[in-house]
């Protein structure tokens, strides 16, 4: 039961961040960015944040700055969206998976 409920925080939390970081983040430092997957505590005071970035080191380096800079806004707009007891603190980390996918891609086709 506990696992179905942290489950249904993780999706409720990174389909909110998707939108507020699409729509409302005005930073020229912004990339492509797309949050794939989200990780919450137990206690749900901390939460891990995978994002994907389209785009070179230097893009993604900082777009992962942008996103550092912006986490106090993102996380008060996640508390007017999620009614939970804490919002939790949001930490952001590069997801790499599609760039190894694509690499892999192009390994397959070429050999």
């Amino acid at each position: 039961m506990k696992q179905q409920r942290l489950s249904r925080i993780d999706h409720e939390i990174q389909r909110v961040l998707g939108t507020v970081i699409t729509r409302q983040l005005r930073d020229p430092r912004l990339g492509f960015t797309t949050v794939t997957c989200v990780e919450v505590t137990q206690d749900l005071k901390h939460a891990k944040v995978f994002v994907s970035i389209i785009g070179d080191r230097h893009v993604a380096r900082q777009t992962m700055d942008a996103l550092g800079h912006a986490s106090k806004f993102l996380r008060g707009e996640l508390g007017h969206e999620i009614s939970l007891r804490y919002t939790p603190e949001l930490t952001f980390v590069e997801d790499r998976s599609t760039e190894r996918a694509i690499a892999l891609s192009k390994m397959l086709s070429e050999g």
